[in-house]
């Protein structure tokens, strides 16, 4: 959620809401809005301001699970075992990107593609 990445980085910046609000130049209440998920489709103009705000860029913002997984030691068994099954069966990096894309493709597009 967007929302909950953007106030993440607040905290860890040590700004209030009034701060970024001012210095994002975005209104008090429609950052809370985006922040509580009330709001959840922003405009990339206020997204860019509140990320340029945070010393981010819009990817930190967008992408979802981005530190999900940082340790790849911490991996559970369960995906290794899939990784091992689909290079088994002759699954390329190639072909695992053109997933990854399709998957994401699938999931902005609300599954009706």
């Amino acid at each position: 959620m967007i929302g909950g990445r953007i106030k993440s980085l607040r905290i860890k910046k040590g700004y209030s809401i009034n701060e970024l609000s001012e210095k994002a130049e975005v209104s008090k209440s429609y950052l809370s809005y985006i922040e509580r998920g009330i709001q959840e489709n922003p405009s990339l103009q206020v997204l860019s301001r509140i990320a340029r705000t945070l010393d981010a860029n819009l990817e930190d913002l967008l992408e979802e699970n981005k530190e999900q997984i940082t340790d790849l030691s911490k991996l559970d068994e369960e995906w290794v075992s899939l990784v091992k099954e689909a290079i088994g069966q002759g699954i390329t990096k190639e072909d695992f990107t053109y997933y990854l894309e399709f998957i994401k493709f699938k999931k902005m597009d609300g599954g009706k593609a």
